[in-house]
């Protein structure tokens, strides 16, 4: 059996204050998913007060489970961050991807890193994650047995 060669992963990257966007195209596979990583982690670092990261899939050719494992390797560095992860332009191989690993909610599903916006009288702002709820008065009785 023979393989192609790979495509060199290509990213191209455009911002604003509060969001980059960056396109990618070629394979994200195991020769170059690294470059992502390396890519998202300095694109953090050079936009400390970044709200959203929109990763554009639309290009890509090829993604295997290195390329996976990229993609959940941004969604931490995302989170951790306080960020919002957006894939964009995700392709049929992607989505098939993402669905047959059980990892297309959590890579698509706002981040637990993403502050949620918070409306006040001036408009809108970034706050910390919600508090629960708590009871007012503590449960009685025993604790249930599980």
């Amino acid at each position: 059996m023979t393989s192609l060669p790979s495509t060199p992963l290509g990213l191209t990257y455009t911002s604003s204050h509060e969001a980059v966007r960056v396109e990618l195209s070629g394979d994200l596979d195991h020769l170059h998913a690294d470059r992502l990583i390396r890519a998202v982690d300095r694109l953090l670092t050079a936009h400390p007060g970044l709200r959203d990261l929109r990763l554009d899939c639309a290009g890509l050719s090829a993604v295997d489970s290195s390329g996976l494992a990229a993609l959940l390797m941004v969604r931490r560095l995302v989170d951790k961050a306080g960020a919002g992860l957006h894939i964009d332009g995700r392709t049929v191989q992607l989505n098939r991807i993402l669905e047959l690993t059980g990892t297309l909610d959590h890579l698509t599903a706002p981040g637990a890193g993403a502050q949620p916006l918070r409306r006040t009288g001036a408009g809108a702002t970034r706050g910390g994650p919600a508090e629960e709820p708590r009871p007012s008065t503590p449960p009685t009785g025993p604790e249930p047995r599980i």
